[in-house]
């Protein structure tokens, strides 16, 4: 159930039919999940894929920032995304340890649809980020595979992204409960114009005395990794990827709200993007034009509170959708008892 159906209302602007980052135009959401026992290990892990629209990463690349709150985290791609400001390949998220596997994949499944990359053309810049779920999930086992990112990249769709236990967000914690993936969306208009906003994280951060949405019945004395957040920011909305980076800030205040104030151990990475216009890999002229939206208009303030409304609703969903979940060495991922509501 998520955050709205149990009566918690964040922020004022409207939300997008889906309330999900599928709510913008082409934007596409798969997961590939693993759930299983072996022996006395437990998988409790996965892949999730964002694709920035429906046609090819490469050769119709987006504008793109990224923004890191705090830096405890193992990432690719985040150099070039900050040295030319746009992405070229889905966004892959996956546990810590798989972060390689997954890069390897995503780049098999880009080379196969790209003859060119690595040829006749440049390199490719893959973009995956991660969480540790090593609380719950056999992390050491390594059972993600680079076919496993493929998949995830095949099971996309411009459907409503399944959210809690699923994919990345599998084995994942967030306030000392269970945690996972989850998205949210808002829409925005001025008098001439209106763009949405979609967000989508995979929390797995903070500690239950910090959560002001749930308060624990006791003393919480679990020992447990710092943890960290990825979220991802998309809009329609004509941006550079100077005023990517200026919305990605604001995906932080939306987790403040939530009652985090980002552990020394945690890494809290921001990567968004705009499908409004593509920047083409291939062109003949030396010069070419983009429509960006004036920093002074009144829809970009607009545009910093769907970021900042829409994560903290994403993280609200990921707990609210997320179940009880089991892991290794006997420990267990509760469901969250969310209580407070804020109108």
């Amino acid at each position: 159930m998520k955050a709205r159906e149990m009566g918690i209302k964040i922020g004022t602007l409207p939300i997008g039919n889906k309330n999900c980052i599928t709510d913008v135009n082409g934007v596409q959401v798969g997961h590939v999940t693993f759930s299983e026992n072996i022996g006395d290990e437990c998988i409790r892990t996965g892949v999730t894929a964002i694709l920035p629209h429906v046609g090819n990463c490469f050769d119709e690349k987006v504008a793109a920032a990224c923004y890191v709150a705090n830096g405890f985290g193992k990432t690719t791609g985040l150099i070039q995304i900050e040295e030319l400001g746009c992405i070229e390949s889905p966004i892959m998220l996956t546990n810590t340890f798989s972060v390689g596997s997954v890069l390897q994949g995503t780049l098999q499944y880009m080379l196969q649809e790209n003859p060119q990359i690595g040829d006749s053309t440049s390199s490719i810049n893959i973009v995956v980020g991660e969480c540790n779920d090593s609380y719950l999930n056999s992390a050491r086992i390594q059972s993600i595979k680079p076919d496993h990112a493929i998949e995830a990249i095949n099971q996309a769709t411009t459907d409503q992204a399944k959210e809690g236990c699923v994919g990345a967000g599998t084995g994942t914690m967030c306030f000392g409960y269970k945690g996972g993936i989850g998205s949210s969306s808002r829409i925005v208009a001025s008098s001439d114009v209106s763009f949405t906003v979609g967000v989508l994280v995979q929390s797995n951060f903070g500690e239950k005395e910090e959560c002001l949405y749930a308060a624990p019945e006791s003393e919480d004395c679990t020992e447990r990794p710092d943890g960290s957040i990825m979220m991802v920011l998309a809009t329609d909305a004509p941006l550079s990827d100077r005023q990517l980076k200026r919305l990605a800030k604001r995906c932080v205040v939306g987790l403040s709200r939530t009652g985090s104030f980002i552990h020394n151990g945690s890494g809290d990475v921001v990567i968004a993007f705009s499908n409004a216009e593509k920047i083409q890999h291939y062109a003949l002229n030396p010069l070419e034009q983009r429509t960006i939206l004036r920093d002074d208009h009144p829809i970009m303030s607009l545009l910093f509170q769907a970021a900042a409304e829409a994560t903290e609703e994403s993280i609200i969903n990921s707990l609210t959708q997320a179940e009880t979940t089991t892991g290794r060495k006997g420990r267990v991922g509760e469901k969250a008892p969310i209580k407070i509501k804020r109108n």
